[in-house]
């Protein structure tokens, strides 16, 4: 298992859309082969930046979904929101505490 992690940075006038898209569509992400865990986060001191956190069983499994039109849609729809250039990070768990 290893964890993708994305930044995005949107105009503040699409975050309803975008927020209301991600609704939308999560289900259909997270049922997606070999994903494990979605969630989407927001900057608490700029609004305008999210992060997708999300925990994938293969690293296949996140191309056959980067390769899927879920994906591809999901993509066009979200880019044309962005204020700034977009970031990923593909990471493996090394420690974890839970309380």
């Amino acid at each position: 298992m290893f964890i993708r992690i994305v930044k995005m940075s949107f105009h503040s006038e699409h975050i309803p859309e975008f927020l209301a898209m991600f609704d939308e569509k999560k289900e259909s992400i997270k049922n997606r082969e070999g994903c494990e865990f979605l969630e989407l986060y927001q900057d608490k001191t700029n609004p305008e930046i999210f992060f997708t956190y999300s925990h994938w069983k293969h690293v296949d499994n996140l191309e056959a979904y980067r390769n899927s039109d879920l994906f591809k849609n999901v993509w066009k729809q979200t880019k044309a929101m962005f204020n700034d250039k977009p970031f990923a990070w593909s990471v493996d768990k090394l420690v974890s505490l839970s309380s």
